[in-house]
Formats: structure tokens, C-alpha cells, sequence
């Protein structure tokens, strides 16, 4: 069984798919699926240099009591992932490109989960800008990429228009939010679902009953 996961690093419920992901793998009956990050932009036009995140959510959000409940939401779901999320500390928001660039570049080395992972723990647990190339070259060398040639990469235009066309595809198919969870393009799930909500899905494609 195939699995797309399609997720945009900037997503808080992304990250908590993710980890639930990792969890529901464990719960598994089944053979475990082939996994491929899939690319997906909440915002292509974020400029390079990134936007303030507090601002950022005031606009999109608002500053009311549904803000504060959807965070806590957030902080609660977060922490029993493991995911300590930091919404306090400034912070700013990037152009998720070329993040997604190099969780491309992580499948020929077999990490892309890990690579994925540390991005987004970067950003949303620590409040790092995910768009600085010198810290998208640090994640890349802990999970054991060539940091030289990711950081070649970073500064040329490679695989540019592919995460854009792979990110339009998503949305022509028909994708409007992520986590994207898409099983042997035949079966889909959206949102941070539950744990056992995933491995229960998962088994069930495999055994053909989806």
C-alpha cells in the first residue's frame, strides 16, 4: 500500500497529523505503508523573508475566543503527541518552497519523515524561520543529507516548479485542507484524525475492504 501525505510545514495540524501518523504506524495490523511527503502551500505568495506570525493570525483569525480555543486545542492534542507548541514566542512565518524543496531531496536518503519532522519542530516548538537556508541545511545534515549539496541546491532553482505543480495538482484533485492522508489514489482521509481513526484506515485499504 502506497500512502501520500500531504502536508504544508507551516500547518500546526500537519505537525499533529504527522506524529499521529507515526503512532497509528505502530498500531498497525497490517503491512506497513509506503510513505511520500507531498507537497501543499496554505500560502505561495509569503515573500521570502517571511511575515510576522501573530499578525498573520490576527487577520486571517481574528483575536477572539475561537483563536484562544483552537490553540488550546492545539497545545492539548499537541502535547499528547509529544509536540510542545510555542504560539507566544515572535515568530515568523516562511514561504514553505524551499522547505519542501529539501523533503523532496530527503527520499533519495530515506528520510524524509525525520527531515519533515525537524522542520516543523523547528518552527512550531521552537520558533526558528523555517525559510533561512542555513537551518534548512542543519536538518538536512542530522538526518544524515549531504549538507553541501542541499545548500547548492537551496541557491539554484531546482525542483521549484515541480513542488509548485505538485502542490497545484493537489489542489485540482481536489484537496481544500491539510493533512492530506491519500492511500493507493483510491482511498482518502482529511485532517489530524484520531490515532486509532488512521491505523484502522490503514488496515482496511491494505486488506482491500476500502
Amino acid at each position: 500500500m502506497k500512502l501520500d501525505f500531504i502536508i504544508d510545514v507551516v500547518c500546526p495540524w500537519c505537525f499533529v497529523g504527522k506524529r499521529a501518523l507515526d503512532e497509528a504506524l505502530g498500531l498497525m495490523t497490517a503491512e506497513k505503508p509506503e510513505i511520500m511527503f507531498r507537497p501543499y502551500q496554505l500560502s505561495s505568495a509569503t515573500p521570502a523573508e517571511g511575515v510576522d506570525r501573530e499578525e498573520y493570525y490576527r487577520k486571517k483569525f481574528g483575536d477572539g475566543p475561537e483563536t484562544h480555543t483552537m490553540r488550546q486545542a492545539l497545545r492539548e492534542r499537541g502535547q499528547a503527541l509529544g509536540i510542545a507548541f510555542d504560539f507566544e514566542s515572535p515568530c515568523r512565518i516562511a514561504n514553505s518552497l524551499d522547505a519542501h524543496r529539501v523533503i523532496r531531496w530527503a527520499v533519495s536518503d530515506g528520510v524524509q519523515a525525520q527531515v519533515a519532522d525537524n522542520i516543523m519542530s523547528r518552527y512550531f516548538e521552537h520558533c526558528e524561520f523555517i525559510g533561512d537556508h542555513d537551518l534548512l541545511v542543519d536538518v538536512a545534515q542530522r538526518a544524515g543529507m549531504d549538507g553541501a549539496l542541499v545548500r547548492d541546491l537551496l541557491a539554484s532553482d531546482q525542483d521549484k516548479e515541480l513542488i509548485t505543480m505538485e502542490a497545484d495538482n493537489a489542489r485540482q484533485m481536489g484537496v481544500q485542507g491539510v493533512p492530506f492522508y491519500l492511500f493507493d489514489g483510491r482511498a482518502a482521509i482529511s485532517g489530524a484524525q484520531d490515532t486509532p481513526v488512521l491505523a484502522q484506515a490503514m488496515d482496511r485499504v491494505a486488506a482491500g475492504q476500502v
